[in-house]
């Protein structure tokens, strides 16, 4: 790392230096995502346009989500028609965020093309969207077995000790650094894992809802948990450290039992953190 002045050459690129047998590279410190197949991202519609959604999913380019590559309200199985196109506002329009899956790259540029339609992709609502630095930085969010699980609520964890019983949080981790974080509830998905959705039932679970922007009441409490997963996870990104499932349920951990400690002057659910909080997350997350 650092400048290098070999035969009037000057190298001022930052970053660890990874060989591979004769090659040299460095890996820069920081970068924009670059999509891969197989990728589960989060992103925001910032265009609809003729039977497919531009997608910004913090690559260099803009990604696309073919209107063939949803699932249709009721479960619907056929040829998308020109009257869906006309409806395409219905189910996303610009500033919605979803998560959606990478199935191909195409093209000379390499643009990425997504696909929603599992039950556990979709438009997303409910929670927080937090933006960290994604695969191809130092820290941050890498590809991990896990890019989506559940955190339990503080009460849990904390053997009760909280007043309010609140509900756990869902976190995905979108593997191009941006991350949504919200308000527990069955999905489709789990239903499915639990026999309760085939093909021959599955307009039940693909009801108009899912398309639906109008979020769902949040009692104060699952508010201040989502805020708590969410400040550990920027402790995490901003000390460099990588963002996978163990070390946000060990960054979570150490936070609740430091705010129950009493040394964290003001349960505000992690926001405005002390020096002394972000240490004690970051040495939670140190311990092997």
């Amino acid at each position: 790392m650092g400048d290098y002045d070999y035969e009037n050459e000057d190298g001022r690129h930052p970053g660890p230096l990874v060989k591979t047998n004769k090659l040299l590279s460095v890996h820069p410190l920081r970068a924009r995502y670059t999509p891969e197949i197989g990728d589960l991202v989060v992103g925001r519609i910032v265009e609809v346009g003729k039977s497919r959604w531009k997608v910004d999913v913090a690559a260099p380019l803009l990604a696309s989500l073919p209107l063939s590559s949803i699932n249709l309200p009721g479960g619907i199985l056929r040829r998308r028609t020109t009257a869906d196109e006309l409806q395409m506002r219905q189910y996303f329009q610009e500033g919605d965020l979803l998560v959606a899956e990478v199935q191909m790259l195409g093209g000379s540029d390499g643009a990425a093309s997504l696909h929603a339609r599992s039950l556990k992709y979709g438009k997303l609502k409910n929670g927080a969207f937090l933006a960290v630095s994604g695969t191809g930085g130092g820290g941050g969010v890498v590809r991990s077995r896990r890019q989506v699980f559940t955190v339990a609520s503080g009460a849990g964890m904390a053997g009760g000790a909280a007043t309010d019983r609140c509900s756990d949080v869902d976190v995905i981790l979108g593997v191009n650094g941006y991350v949504w974080l919200s308000k527990h509830v069955q999905g489709a998905e789990e239903l499915a894992q639990g026999g309760g959705v085939s093909i021959s039932n599955l307009g039940d679970a693909v009801g108009h809802e899912i398309y639906s922007s109008q979020n769902d009441e949040i009692d104060e409490g699952t508010r201040k948990e989502i805020a708590r997963v969410g400040a550990s996870i920027k402790v995490l990104a901003e000390a460099g450290v990588r963002v996978d499932e163990d070390n946000v349920l060990k960054a979570y951990a150490a936070l609740v039992d430091f705010d129950l400690s009493g040394m964290q002057q003001h349960d505000d659910g992690g926001a405005g953190l002390s020096a002394e909080a972000r240490n004690a997350i970051v040495d939670a997350v140190a311990v092997r």
